[in-house]
């Protein structure tokens, strides 16, 4: 039992990891299509005044899921790490570099820096969830064997579901960034700025959802054991509440419901990331199952033990962080 434990703490800080750190990256690329400097201003500081408070805190959720998975799955961490180093490397200097523009954007006092760091910040912001997602779709499409760099280190993870995978990613971050940023217009009273990303987020739910069906086709194709779980087996009704939640998003977006779109937004995201977990549990990688790659229960029952203490202390702090920040 603790194995499943732990691979459902560590599916929720996933999840909130790709709600939370998301809906920044996404923030990131409307930053990128806002326009020219003097016509894209008012979006981008929207953009710097909704992400700025929490850009770094979001981070915490990636941090969460690597040790999780490094002390929980071992295994299935050297064997995602070594085989993917390219993504994994790419991605991660994404996110180092647009953490620097994003900081430095703020203190540079010419136009010719705001301008470098800024194409930093927000293309940074679109490369980087593009090859986190590749990164999901090479496990999803079993092409990660177990063992240290047993895997193609480039078909791994550039193929179509990866590369679909990818751009889903980048399409659930906007589609998140324009819901939660048409809220954060309106309470700023900017009523042209809250509807110019309601017609963001609409065109972005819309994309999203081409994506989505596209990818199961993909997935019919090239991973058919999971495409079978997710439309006929264990995990349709999850992926029921995923396209049900996404098409009420879409109508609340629409009738300009901009607190309850919030919700059925998530709602629509986490029901296919966990949609995808169902559909592949107990299989881990190719030959692994959950009780194969799990660490000794020793280690899983000290682990989640430390993870109870860990949350009562964090999970308040960030609650508070995060109402505090909607009440500004």
């Amino acid at each position: 039992m603790l194995p499943e434990i732990m691979l459902a703490v560590l599916w929720a800080g996933l999840s909130a990891y790709v709600l939370f750190g998301g809906a920044d990256f996404g923030g990131g690329v409307w930053d990128l299509l806002a326009g020219g400097a003097e016509r894209g201003w008012p979006q981008r500081a929207l953009v710097e005044h909704s992400i700025g408070p929490v850009w770094e805190t979001n981070h915490v959720w990636l941090i969460f899921v690597l040790v999780i998975t490094w002390t929980g799955l071992p295994g299935v961490f050297a064997a995602v790490a070594s085989t993917l180093y390219v993504p994994l490397t790419l991605a991660a200097l994404g996110i180092i570099a647009r953490g620097a523009a994003f900081a430095f954007r703020k203190v540079a006092t010419g136009p010719r820096q705001r301008r470098l760091f800024g194409a930093t910040f927000a293309f940074s912001s679109l490369v980087t969830p593009f090859f986190l997602g590749t990164v999901a779709g090479a496990v999803a499409s079993r092409r990660v064997p177990p063992g240290v760099a047993r895997g193609d280190l480039v078909t791994s993870w550039a193929n179509p579901t990866s590369l679909v995978s990818g751009a889903l990613a980048v399409g659930t971050a906007a589609y998140l960034a324009a819901v939660f940023l048409t809220r954060d217009a309106e309470r700023a009273g900017d009523t042209a700025l809250a509807e110019g990303f309601r017609r963001r987020g609409l065109a972005a739910g819309a994309a999203v959802g081409a994506l989505s069906a596209a990818g199961l086709l993909v997935l019919r194709a090239d991973a058919p054991g999971l495409f079978d779980e997710l439309t006929s087996g264990r995990a349709l009704p999850l992926l029921v509440l995923s396209i049900t939640a996404g098409l009420a998003s879409l109508a609340l977006l629409w009738r300009r419901s901009y607190v309850a779109v919030r919700a059925t937004a998530a709602l629509a995201v986490v029901g296919l990331l966990w949609g995808w977990g169902v559909g592949q549990y107990p299989h881990l990688l190719p030959g692994v199952d959950l009780d194969d790659a799990a660490a000794t229960h020793a280690v899983l029952a000290a682990s989640l033990g430390s993870l109870a203490v860990g949350a009562a202390l964090l999970l308040p702090s960030l609650w508070w962080l995060y109402s505090t920040f909607q009440r500004d």
